[in-house]
């Protein structure tokens, strides 16, 4: 710290020397610390020491309270005493220093006694000298929003200009803003980093089990990290998202987190049960309910019991059923069809579905109460779209698995993942796995590259008139037959393809029919009919 005159209005003061020697230290202890708490509490100092700025404070904003009421108080000081600071706290367009943060415009009083919306709330005028005081006030600025005031008292008679102190506060506001802006982007980054780790920490300490869930992004982390926050509750989860996103996995990720991890966990298809049979598969049935009832069978619910039962597909439920399943979600007891007696159940549901329930519920194909009974804990599954970094993995763990399951050696090359990752995914990771075996089971070499891949990839859509021809529109050029992955193929007929198209598959698959058939979008059944049919074999 500079040494300082007694007196800075001291006749023959040096006022230009003065300020560039206050931008100078200022400068310098921006240089040293970036914690603006040290750097702005000197930088008053320096501004009563050098420019005889006295009692210099900075009132910032602080949180909107109950009832949208906004207030700001003095949050660095040089001058002022405890008590004094304690004091400084003002509401939008209260006194000087509200109006300044209200309209965002300076403010300069060149007698605080003749002022009277000045209100010695931070310092008593029997604490001022007995001279004419002013008071000065600048808004502190961040990103076209004032968050604070800059402000201080000044001798009146002065042989300083009041324009030249002007200038330099100007100045040191700007400043100030700056500081304080890199603070909150620090504490912001600060914030984000923290949770961050602290949601790595979480997928670390279970790194050994993981429920089966591959990855590290963090749409999986947060989906994750709201399943491990309600597993110990007894709340129905209800999984949403798109088909293909590995319900299964997260609904057996929530038993296996809960309490209940040593208890069944039973899995339903709804989309897969016959309307008919819904109430019996669910709540079972006594000996003689129907033709052909020999013996009493306990339904999913009571094979659940003490544990945790998901329910799959759950828009599929027919409405009668609903009724059924919210008695017993309330009520915790069941009546086997054909039954008479109550059965007790202590079970933990989970459901999923892909259907927008409120819609569902809208139309009248979903009864409402059950919608909110089901809807207590909500987690969306993030789409494979919105897991980009986690398509490497996924694919190296889907090889490794398909490797192991069919005695195959195959691999990918680094252009395999990378073209594997800029693909959409509209069938999430189950679409990727079933590519992945498909690509184990078919590929050539054991070194899968990205022109290998390509023939696997799924079809595009049709390119539009004018556009590019790339990997994405490639499918839609190569010869007839659909993609071999389609989900429905074209109807052909049996001339679809001629004996010279037939050869050559046959000669670049060294003679492989399947291989050769797949190729063409065909089976082998159709491949073999087309041969016979060109007098081939």
């Amino acid at each position: 710290m500079p040494s300082s005159p007694s007196d800075p209005d001291a006749p023959g003061t040096d006022w230009h020397a003065q300020e560039l020697l206050l931008m100078r230290e200022v400068m310098k202890l921006v240089g040293r610390s970036l914690a603006p708490a040290f750097v702005l509490r000197e930088m008053l100092h320096l501004m009563s020491e050098l420019l005889g700025l006295n009692r210099g404070r900075m009132v910032i904003a602080g949180e909107v309270r109950d009832g949208g009421e906004r207030t700001a108080a003095v949050r660095h000081a040089y001058g002022l005493t405890a008590e004094e600071v304690q004091r400084g706290i003002f509401k939008w367009g209260e006194g000087i220093t509200g109006r300044v943060l209200a309209t965002g415009l300076p403010a300069i009083v060149q007698d605080v006694d003749a002022e009277p919306l000045f209100l010695f709330r931070t310092v008593p005028r029997d604490r001022l000298p007995p001279q004419t005081v002013s008071f000065i006030a600048l808004p502190i600025d961040v990103n076209g929003a004032t968050i604070g005031v800059l402000a201080c008292h000044r001798i009146r008679s002065r042989q300083r200009h009041l324009n030249d102190d002007l200038a330099v506060l100007r100045i040191l506001a700007t400043l100030s803003g700056q500081l304080l802006q890199l603070e909150q982007l620090v504490a912001d980054q600060t914030r984000q980093l923290v949770a961050r780790n602290a949601a790595l920490a979480r997928a670390l300490e279970t790194a050994s089990a993981r429920y089966g869930l591959i990855g590290q992004s963090p749409a999986l982390l947060q989906a994750l990290g709201e399943l491990e926050r309600v597993s110990q509750s007894q709340a129905t989860v209800l999984l949403l998202g798109e088909s293909g996103t590995g319900k299964e996995l997260f609904a057996r990720a929530v038993h296996l987190a809960s309490g209940r991890h040593d208890q069944p966990f039973i899995k339903v298809n709804c989309s897969a049960i016959p309307d008919t049979l819904f109430e019996s598969e669910l709540f079972g049935y006594e000996r003689g309910a129907f033709t052909g009832a020999h013996t009493a069978r306990a339904g999913w619910f009571e094979q659940a019991n003490g544990g945790t039962i998901f329910l799959d597909e759950i828009g599929e439920l027919p409405l009668a059923m609903q009724s059924k399943l919210l008695r017993t979600l309330q009520e915790g007891t069941l009546v086997r069809l054909g039954g008479t007696r109550e059965v007790k159940v202590n079970v933990r549901l989970v459901a999923a579905t892909n259907r927008d329930l409120a819609q569902e519920v809208q139309a009248g194909r979903f009864r409402q109460d059950l919608y909110y009974r089901l809807n207590v804990i909500p987690i969306r599954l993030p789409s494979l779209r919105e897991r980009g970094e986690d398509i490497r993995a996924l694919a190296l763990h889907f090889v490794n698995r398909a490797n192991q399951t069919h005695q195959r050696n195959v691999n990918l090359a680094p252009d395999a993942l990378a073209r594997l990752q800029a693909h959409d995914w509209p069938g999430n990771i189950r679409e990727l796995g079933n590519l992945i075996e498909r690509l184990v089971l078919l590929a050539d070499h054991t070194l899968v590259t990205a022109a290998t891949l390509e023939r696997f990839m799924p079809a595009s859509l049709p390119p539009t008139p004018g556009a590019v021809d790339g990997p994405r529109t490639r499918a839609a050029h190569t010869a007839p037959g659909p993609a071999p992955d389609a989900l429905v193929r074209d109807y052909q007929s049996a001339n679809s393809h001629t004996a010279e198209h037939l050869r050559k598959a046959l000669d670049q698959h060294q003679g492989n029919q399947s291989r050769a058939a797949q190729s063409l979008g065909l089976t082998l059944r159709q491949f073999s009919y087309r041969l016979r049919k060109a007098g081939l074999r």
